[in-house]
């Protein structure tokens, strides 16, 4: 089973805060939004593998440890796209796939329009990214869609989740790692996150 990682630090609950507030204009909610984005890369990739790696500093040649897989992120549209700036802020280096992934508001199940990653993606640690982490299906429907395209390591990237969608998750994916910032506990009846932050995607580009 895939392990479950809850930030708990003093800025990432600051930075909840501002988030979660109806109070929040667009622009600050998207700028918090890439920033906590970036302080969950920092353990998101705590156990990245290395290799070592010859350099000549102005002094002498020594032998360090640098990033020995590829990175590649890949938000779910919309609301991913506002995490990725955070995160390549660390890893300028990664490159960018796309998943496109609706939830039909009937049937709540996913629907899905674009897929476009990297075809070096069968060798690289995955990072997928969505800020909300509610009944779990888009985000088990794009790590489905990942895995066929051959993905292998892949780590999920939320910023508020809920029992319901960590259990859907895992229970379709076991060997995906989850990070959250946090937890909320319940679902409504239009299946959103409670007391949660609203609409991400919304409220990320302006659009209620």
């Amino acid at each position: 089973m895939g392990k479950l990682k809850i930030f708990d630090h003093p800025l990432m609950h600051h930075k909840l805060a501002i988030i979660r507030s109806k109070e929040t204009n667009t622009k600050q909610f998207r700028e918090t939004v890439d920033e906590i984005g970036a302080l969950m890369a920092y353990e998101v990739t705590r156990d990245l593998p290395t290799e070592n790696v010859e350099i000549e500093t102005p002094l002498a040649k020594t032998t360090i440890p640098m990033l020995a897989k590829e990175v590649v992120i890949v938000p779910i549209l919309r609301a991913g796209l506002g995490m990725v700036s955070g995160i390549q802020q660390l890893i300028p280096t990664a490159k960018v796939g796309h998943v496109g992934m609706y939830r039909d508001e009937e049937t709540l199940l996913p629907n899905q329009y674009y897929f476009k990653v990297p075809p070096t993606i069968n060798n690289a640690t995955v990072l997928v990214l969505d800020p909300m982490l509610a009944t779990g299906g888009s985000v088990a429907a794009a790590v489905t869609l990942l895995k066929k395209a051959g993905a292998k390591d892949i780590r999920f990237v939320g910023i508020v989740g809920c029992p319901v969608g960590v259990e859907a998750l895992q229970k379709a994916h076991a060997d995906v790692d989850i990070y959250l910032a946090a937890l909320d506990p319940e679902l409504n009846e239009k299946s959103y996150i409670v007391p949660g932050l609203g609409d991400a995607g919304d409220r990320l580009y302006g659009t209620k």
